[in-house]
């Protein structure tokens, strides 16, 4: 085999066609888009979703979902994250919301719920505006205080 006898798979490649060049082509005249209409104009584009008329998808399916505009969305910090703060900044006593934030744990504007994933090893409290019930448990278990705001 040489670079002078390759082929491409069969099926892979095909002649492109040629419009308007002339009534040989079989695409001549009209250039395949038949006689007038709107599809035969120059800057025709269909709208997506058309149908040719028929009611179209999105307009035949019902409405469905709710968005509720007072769900608070809470930034999950687990215990295992905080332990590991602890560990790399070598944190003690009181773990506040400014501390997750200069940490980049958290934002500024969310709010936090901590989470009881992990195990915390070392007695410290930690000041947050939401906890869960085994996060409590296992503050509480280690020595510490969690404090809601």
């Amino acid at each position: 085999m040489n670079l002078n006898n390759i082929r491409p798979a069969a099926g892979s490649t095909f002649s492109s066609k040629r419009i308007g060049r002339g009534q040989g082509s079989g695409k001549g005249g009209t250039a395949g888009k038949g006689h007038n209409g709107q599809q035969a104009r120059a800057g025709y584009s269909q709208k997506i979703g058309f149908e040719g008329g028929q009611m179209p998808l999105q307009r035949r399916l019902p409405k469905f979902g709710f968005k509720n505009v007072n769900r608070k969305e809470y930034r999950a910090i687990n215990l295992d994250d905080i332990q590991n703060l602890i560990d790399t900044k070598s944190l003690t006593g009181d773990i506040t919301k400014e501390v997750l934030v200069e940490n980049g744990l958290a934002s500024k504007k969310e709010i936090v719920k901590i989470m009881g994933r992990g195990e915390l090893k070392s007695a410290v409290s930690i000041s947050a505006d939401k906890f869960t019930k085994s996060a409590e448990e296992l503050i509480s278990k280690a020595g510490g205080k969690a404090i809601t705001l």
